[in-house]
């Protein structure tokens, strides 16, 4: 399974670099297993593509402004891009300067918080704080825009790379299928009884990791935590007795899912994965799923094409870009159905 399978031409004018003025009025690409035709929708047409009893499961993660500009106890200047909080004090991070920061070197953020390293292991740094974490972040951090959106954050940055419904923090990106859900559009799925989930993935850094192996196969996936429900877990159980189908709102959500019941007992409460989809994995529990479009040779095209078959999903994207659909996290979506 070579790299080069899973690689595209992508215009740069296609990458979005804006949200929408309105959530819901993003484009909406649907691809089925009946047939290889894509549809062009909009959004706000998602409900008609589910039915009453169907499940749609959320990741309600919340993104943290995760990136912090400090300066070396050397004069130094750092950007520092958190990616796992272990404790109140105690995280893992990247670093950007000008020259790696040594074990035991302090970075200051401000007159009252310094950082100081406490290990490197593979480009990855752990640290502590002297103020808890979450607060130095609330009053120092920015919102951590992805790297292929070329610009500095602005204040609308804060509320739009975040949904609606987001409620655990410790994301240091969006899962941003969710970006596209509206308190309208909760009504409508209200009004139709099909039914809704959470579960909590916290996105790390590692989301935009390249693969940079020839041999697909070869990629080491990175950690991510989740919480898994059990209230969740009851209500996939009753789904699948009535016949009806699991829809992942995200490859976040659809990777903590295929974890959990790829086991022979449903974990319930915390857990990590680290769990790699590529084309000729078995799923166990996602039916259908809501995707925003995915960078080239990334682990989550991998993941999709997947779901879809690669083929298929070339073919879908080469429509997407002959489409002129927005592409990434503030991009258009997908509706992918098995």
């Amino acid at each position: 399974m070579f790299i080069s399978d899973f690689n595209f031409d992508l215009p740069d004018e296609l990458i979005a670099q804006e949200p929408l003025a309105t959530r819901s009025h993003s484009r909406l690409l649907v691809s089925t297993g009946e047939n290889d035709i894509f549809s062009d929708r909009q959004f706000s047409d998602i409900l008609d593509l589910l039915s009453e009893d169907d499940l749609l499961v959320f990741n309600d993660t919340r993104v943290v402004k995760a990136r912090l500009r400090g300066t070396k106890d050397t004069g130094g200047e750092v950007e520092v891009m958190i990616d796992q909080i272990l404790t109140p004090v105690r995280f893992k991070c990247l670093i950007r300067a000008s020259r790696r920061p040594k074990v035991g070197q302090e970075i200051k953020i401000s007159e009252e918080v310094t950082f100081t390293v406490i290990t490197f292991d593979d480009g990855v740094f752990e640290m502590n704080s002297t103020m808890d974490i979450y607060e130095c972040l609330n009053r120092y951090g920015d919102t951590p825009l992805p790297p292929y959106i070329r610009r500095q954050p602005v204040d609308t940055d804060a509320d739009r790379y975040q949904t609606i419904y987001a409620k655990n923090p410790g994301a240091v990106a969006a899962p941003t299928a969710g970006l596209h859900f509206d308190g309208d559009i909760f009504e409508k799925i209200k009004q139709k009884n099909i039914k809704i989930a959470y579960l909590t993935l916290h996105v790390g850094v590692g989301t935009f990791k390249p693969v940079t192996v020839e041999n697909v196969l070869d990629h080491a996936m990175h950690f991510e935590r989740y919480y898994f429900p059990r209230a969740t877990a009851d209500l996939i159980s009753k789904t699948k007795a009535r016949g009806r189908r699991v829809c992942a709102v995200g490859t976040t959500s659809l990777r903590v899912l295929e974890s959990i019941y790829s086991e022979d007992e449903v974990r319930i409460g915390d857990g990590s994965t680290s769990l790699f989809i590529t084309p000729g994995f078995s799923f166990s529990v996602v039916d259908c799923l809501i995707t925003n479009f995915h960078l080239p040779k990334s682990t989550l095209f991998m993941l999709v094409s997947a779901f879809m078959g690669t083929d298929k999903m070339k073919r879908a994207y080469q429509h997407a870009i002959e489409q002129k659909y927005r592409f990434f996290s503030y991009g258009d979506a997908m509706f992918l159905a098995k």
